[in-house]
Protein backbone atom coordinates (compact mmCIF):
# COMPACT_ATOMS: atom_id res chain seq x y z
CA UNK A 1 0.00 0.00 0.00
CA UNK A 2 1.15 3.49 -0.90
CA UNK A 3 -0.62 6.78 -0.23
CA UNK A 4 -0.28 10.12 -2.02
CA UNK A 5 -2.35 13.16 -1.01
CA UNK A 6 -2.93 15.03 -4.26
CA UNK A 7 -4.12 18.11 -2.36
CA UNK A 8 -6.04 18.90 0.80
CA UNK A 9 -7.83 22.08 1.83
CA UNK A 10 -10.96 24.15 1.36
CA UNK A 11 -10.48 24.36 -2.43
CA UNK A 12 -10.23 20.63 -3.04
CA UNK A 13 -9.37 17.28 -1.51
CA UNK A 14 -8.26 14.03 -3.10
CA UNK A 15 -5.98 11.21 -1.98
CA UNK A 16 -4.83 8.26 -4.08
CA UNK A 17 -4.18 4.86 -2.50
CA UNK A 18 -2.17 2.41 -4.59
CA UNK A 19 -2.83 -1.28 -4.02
CA UNK A 20 -1.00 -3.95 -5.98
CA UNK A 21 -0.71 -2.00 -9.20
CA UNK A 22 -4.24 -0.55 -9.05
CA UNK A 23 -5.55 2.48 -7.19
CA UNK A 24 -8.53 4.04 -5.48
CA UNK A 25 -9.30 7.66 -4.63
CA UNK A 26 -10.51 8.98 -1.32
CA UNK A 27 -12.62 11.97 -2.36
CA UNK A 28 -12.59 13.71 -5.72
CA UNK A 29 -12.71 17.38 -4.83
CA UNK A 30 -10.59 18.38 -7.82
CA UNK A 31 -11.97 17.89 -11.31
CA UNK A 32 -10.74 14.89 -13.34
CA UNK A 33 -8.38 17.03 -15.43
CA UNK A 34 -6.81 18.51 -12.30
CA UNK A 35 -6.45 15.05 -10.75
CA UNK A 36 -4.87 13.71 -13.95
CA UNK A 37 -2.39 16.59 -13.89
CA UNK A 38 -1.50 16.00 -10.24
CA UNK A 39 -1.07 12.29 -10.92
CA UNK A 40 1.43 13.05 -13.66
CA UNK A 41 4.79 11.65 -12.59
CA UNK A 42 3.39 9.40 -9.85
CA UNK A 43 3.20 6.27 -11.98
CA UNK A 44 -0.59 6.25 -11.62
CA UNK A 45 -3.07 7.50 -14.21
CA UNK A 46 -6.85 7.75 -14.32
CA UNK A 47 -6.81 4.38 -16.12
CA UNK A 48 -5.48 2.76 -12.93
CA UNK A 49 -8.28 4.00 -10.67
CA UNK A 50 -10.95 1.41 -9.89
CA UNK A 51 -12.95 3.14 -7.15
CA UNK A 52 -13.71 6.40 -5.37
CA UNK A 53 -14.56 6.47 -1.65
CA UNK A 54 -16.47 9.58 -0.62
CA UNK A 55 -16.12 10.97 2.89
CA UNK A 56 -19.02 13.37 2.26
CA UNK A 57 -20.45 15.55 -0.49
CA UNK A 58 -19.17 19.06 0.23
CA UNK A 59 -17.97 20.66 -3.00
CA UNK A 60 -14.32 20.49 -1.94
CA UNK A 61 -14.63 16.70 -1.56
CA UNK A 62 -16.67 15.81 -4.64
CA UNK A 63 -16.63 17.69 -7.92
CA UNK A 64 -19.75 16.81 -9.97
CA UNK A 65 -17.73 17.12 -13.18
CA UNK A 66 -16.44 13.63 -12.32
CA UNK A 67 -19.74 12.00 -13.31
CA UNK A 68 -18.95 11.57 -17.01
CA UNK A 69 -15.39 10.37 -16.31
CA UNK A 70 -16.62 7.85 -13.74
CA UNK A 71 -19.14 6.49 -16.22
CA UNK A 72 -16.72 6.43 -19.16
CA UNK A 73 -13.92 4.72 -17.23
CA UNK A 74 -16.21 2.37 -15.27
CA UNK A 75 -15.02 3.63 -11.87
CA UNK A 76 -17.14 2.49 -8.94
CA UNK A 77 -18.26 5.13 -6.43
CA UNK A 78 -18.84 4.27 -2.77
CA UNK A 79 -21.13 6.65 -0.89
CA UNK A 80 -22.64 6.37 2.58
CA UNK A 81 -26.41 6.00 2.70
CA UNK A 82 -26.64 9.28 4.66
CA UNK A 83 -25.11 11.12 1.71
CA UNK A 84 -26.75 9.28 -1.18
CA UNK A 85 -29.62 11.75 -1.65
CA UNK A 86 -27.16 14.63 -1.72
CA UNK A 87 -25.16 12.87 -4.43
CA UNK A 88 -28.31 12.57 -6.56
CA UNK A 89 -28.83 16.32 -6.28
CA UNK A 90 -25.36 17.12 -7.65
CA UNK A 91 -25.21 18.25 -11.27
CA UNK A 92 -22.17 18.51 -13.51
CA UNK A 93 -21.47 21.72 -15.40
CA UNK A 94 -19.94 19.87 -18.34
CA UNK A 95 -22.12 16.91 -19.34
CA UNK A 96 -25.39 17.76 -17.66
CA UNK A 97 -27.22 14.56 -18.61
CA UNK A 98 -24.72 12.38 -16.72
CA UNK A 99 -25.37 12.25 -12.98
CA UNK A 100 -25.60 9.85 -10.03
CA UNK A 101 -28.58 8.12 -11.63
CA UNK A 102 -26.42 7.31 -14.63
CA UNK A 103 -23.88 5.68 -12.31
CA UNK A 104 -26.63 3.74 -10.57
CA UNK A 105 -28.07 2.48 -13.87
CA UNK A 106 -24.58 1.39 -14.95
CA UNK A 107 -24.04 -0.53 -11.71
CA UNK A 108 -21.24 1.80 -10.60
CA UNK A 109 -22.85 3.22 -7.46
CA UNK A 110 -22.36 1.37 -4.18
CA UNK A 111 -24.13 2.48 -1.03
CA UNK A 112 -22.46 1.51 2.23
CA UNK A 113 -23.56 1.69 5.85
CA UNK A 114 -21.55 1.81 9.07
CA UNK A 115 -20.55 -1.83 8.56
CA UNK A 116 -17.22 -2.93 7.02
CA UNK A 117 -17.19 -3.64 3.29
CA UNK A 118 -14.75 -4.78 0.62
CA UNK A 119 -13.54 -2.74 -2.33
CA UNK A 120 -12.48 -4.93 -5.23
CA UNK A 121 -9.80 -3.78 -7.65
CA UNK A 122 -9.13 -5.01 -11.18
CA UNK A 123 -6.45 -7.22 -9.64
CA UNK A 124 -8.34 -9.80 -7.63
CA UNK A 125 -5.27 -10.33 -5.44
CA UNK A 126 -5.49 -6.83 -3.93
CA UNK A 127 -8.95 -6.24 -2.40
CA UNK A 128 -9.24 -3.66 0.36
CA UNK A 129 -11.27 -4.13 3.52
CA UNK A 130 -12.83 -0.79 4.50
CA UNK A 131 -14.18 -0.04 7.96
CA UNK A 132 -16.13 3.25 8.00
CA UNK A 133 -16.71 5.47 11.02
CA UNK A 134 -19.29 8.24 11.28
CA UNK A 135 -17.83 11.62 12.23
CA UNK A 136 -19.51 14.86 13.32
CA UNK A 137 -19.31 17.56 10.67
CA UNK A 138 -22.12 19.99 9.95
CA UNK A 139 -25.59 18.53 9.50
CA UNK A 140 -25.06 15.16 7.81
CA UNK A 141 -21.60 14.32 9.15
CA UNK A 142 -18.73 12.78 7.29
CA UNK A 143 -17.10 9.36 7.13
CA UNK A 144 -13.61 8.29 8.17
CA UNK A 145 -12.06 5.09 6.87
CA UNK A 146 -9.72 2.39 8.05
CA UNK A 147 -8.47 0.56 4.97
CA UNK A 148 -6.80 -2.81 5.43
CA UNK A 149 -5.01 -4.69 2.68
CA UNK A 150 -2.42 -7.42 2.50
CA UNK A 151 0.27 -4.76 2.10
CA UNK A 152 -0.66 -2.14 4.70
CA UNK A 153 -3.22 -0.31 6.80
CA UNK A 154 -4.46 3.27 6.46
CA UNK A 155 -6.49 5.36 8.91
CA UNK A 156 -8.06 8.40 7.21
CA UNK A 157 -10.25 11.07 8.80
CA UNK A 158 -10.93 14.62 7.65
CA UNK A 159 -13.60 17.24 8.38
CA UNK A 160 -14.34 15.89 11.83
CA UNK A 161 -15.66 18.30 14.41
CA UNK A 162 -14.44 16.18 17.30
CA UNK A 163 -12.61 12.92 17.82
CA UNK A 164 -14.81 10.01 18.94
CA UNK A 165 -13.26 7.39 21.20
CA UNK A 166 -14.01 4.68 18.65
CA UNK A 167 -11.74 6.37 16.11
CA UNK A 168 -8.79 6.15 18.49
CA UNK A 169 -9.30 2.40 18.82
CA UNK A 170 -10.05 1.88 15.13
CA UNK A 171 -6.87 3.65 13.99
CA UNK A 172 -4.57 1.80 16.39
CA UNK A 173 -1.69 0.06 14.61
CA UNK A 174 -2.29 1.60 11.20
CA UNK A 175 0.78 2.10 9.03
CA UNK A 176 -0.30 5.48 7.67
CA UNK A 177 -2.31 7.75 9.98
CA UNK A 178 -4.00 10.66 8.16
CA UNK A 179 -6.07 13.14 10.18
CA UNK A 180 -7.31 16.69 9.80
CA UNK A 181 -5.38 19.51 11.50
CA UNK A 182 -7.37 22.50 10.28
CA UNK A 183 -6.67 25.59 12.36
CA UNK A 184 -4.75 27.36 15.07
CA UNK A 185 -7.29 28.71 17.62
CA UNK A 186 -5.56 32.07 18.07
CA UNK A 187 -5.31 32.63 14.33
CA UNK A 188 -8.93 31.58 13.96
CA UNK A 189 -10.19 34.03 16.58
CA UNK A 190 -8.07 36.87 15.17
CA UNK A 191 -9.15 36.26 11.57
CA UNK A 192 -11.53 38.60 9.69
CA UNK A 193 -13.98 35.74 9.23
CA UNK A 194 -17.60 36.27 10.29
CA UNK A 195 -18.23 35.20 13.86
CA UNK A 196 -20.85 32.71 12.70
CA UNK A 197 -18.26 30.91 10.57
CA UNK A 198 -15.73 30.90 13.42
CA UNK A 199 -18.36 29.43 15.75
CA UNK A 200 -19.27 26.76 13.18
CA UNK A 201 -15.67 25.68 12.77
CA UNK A 202 -14.91 25.56 16.50
CA UNK A 203 -18.20 24.23 17.92
CA UNK A 204 -17.33 20.53 17.88
CA UNK A 205 -19.10 19.81 14.58
CA UNK A 206 -16.81 21.72 12.24
CA UNK A 207 -13.07 21.08 12.07
CA UNK A 208 -10.22 19.96 14.31
CA UNK A 209 -7.64 22.37 15.70
CA UNK A 210 -3.94 21.57 15.66
CA UNK A 211 -3.97 20.73 19.37
CA UNK A 212 -6.99 18.44 19.00
CA UNK A 213 -5.33 16.61 16.11
CA UNK A 214 -2.08 16.27 18.06
CA UNK A 215 -3.88 14.85 21.08
CA UNK A 216 -5.70 12.39 18.81
CA UNK A 217 -2.43 11.24 17.22
CA UNK A 218 -0.87 10.74 20.66
CA UNK A 219 -3.93 8.80 21.86
CA UNK A 220 -3.85 6.52 18.79
CA UNK A 221 -0.18 5.79 19.38
CA UNK A 222 -0.85 5.02 23.04
CA UNK A 223 -3.24 2.32 21.84
CA UNK A 224 -0.79 0.94 19.27
CA UNK A 225 1.90 -1.70 19.42
CA UNK A 226 3.93 0.11 16.76
CA UNK A 227 4.38 3.62 15.49
CA UNK A 228 2.81 4.47 12.14
CA UNK A 229 5.19 4.79 9.24
CA UNK A 230 3.69 8.20 8.37
CA UNK A 231 1.57 10.76 10.21
CA UNK A 232 -0.26 12.83 7.60
CA UNK A 233 -1.98 16.09 8.52
CA UNK A 234 -4.87 17.07 6.26
CA UNK A 235 -6.98 20.12 5.43
CA UNK A 236 -4.78 22.89 6.89
CA UNK A 237 -6.50 26.26 6.61
CA UNK A 238 -4.53 28.70 4.48
CA UNK A 239 -5.99 31.62 6.41
CA UNK A 240 -5.98 30.28 9.97
CA UNK A 241 -3.05 27.92 10.15
CA UNK A 242 0.69 27.80 9.52
CA UNK A 243 2.81 24.71 8.77
CA UNK A 244 5.63 25.99 10.96
CA UNK A 245 3.25 26.17 13.94
CA UNK A 246 2.19 22.60 13.28
CA UNK A 247 5.78 21.44 12.92
CA UNK A 248 6.76 22.99 16.26
CA UNK A 249 3.84 21.27 17.94
CA UNK A 250 4.97 17.82 16.77
CA UNK A 251 8.60 18.58 17.56
CA UNK A 252 7.64 18.02 21.20
CA UNK A 253 8.00 14.30 20.55
CA UNK A 254 11.17 13.16 18.74
CA UNK A 255 9.39 10.03 17.51
CA UNK A 256 7.40 12.18 15.09
CA UNK A 257 10.34 13.96 13.45
CA UNK A 258 10.81 11.75 10.39
CA UNK A 259 7.21 10.56 10.19
CA UNK A 260 5.33 13.84 9.86
CA UNK A 261 3.84 14.87 6.50
CA UNK A 262 2.02 18.22 6.36
CA UNK A 263 -0.18 18.34 3.27
CA UNK A 264 -0.79 21.31 1.01
CA UNK A 265 -3.69 22.62 -1.03
CA UNK A 266 -1.48 23.44 -3.99
CA UNK A 267 0.74 20.39 -4.45
CA UNK A 268 0.78 16.67 -3.89
CA UNK A 269 2.85 14.78 -1.34
CA UNK A 270 5.44 12.15 -2.14
CA UNK A 271 4.33 8.54 -2.07
CA UNK A 272 3.99 7.44 1.55
CA UNK A 273 4.71 3.75 1.90
CA UNK A 274 3.03 1.50 4.44
CA UNK A 275 6.21 -0.57 4.69
CA UNK A 276 7.49 -0.66 8.26
CA UNK A 277 11.04 0.67 8.30
CA UNK A 278 11.00 2.33 11.72
CA UNK A 279 11.82 0.93 15.12
CA UNK A 280 8.88 -0.63 16.98
CA UNK A 281 7.45 0.66 20.20
CA UNK A 282 8.79 -0.80 23.40
CA UNK A 283 7.85 -4.48 23.63
CA UNK A 284 6.68 -4.76 20.02
CA UNK A 285 9.39 -7.19 18.92
CA UNK A 286 8.54 -9.51 21.78
CA UNK A 287 4.82 -9.38 21.00
CA UNK A 288 5.48 -10.09 17.31
CA UNK A 289 7.75 -13.00 18.25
Amino acid sequence: MQVCVLGSGSSGNSTVVRLGGRALLIDAGFGPRAVAKRLDGTGVTLNDIDAVLLTHLDRDHFNPNWFSTLLKRRITVYVHRRHERTLYRHRATTVAEVDARSLHNAGLLRRFTDQPFTVETALASSPARVTPIHLAHDRSGTVGFRIDSATGRLGFATDLGRVPGRLLDLFADVDVLAIESNYDPQMQMASPRPQALINRIMNGAGHLSNDEAYQAVCAVIERSKRLPHSIVLLHLSRQCNCPSLVRRLYDRDPRFADRLCITSQSQRTDWLSAARRHAPLSGEQLSLF
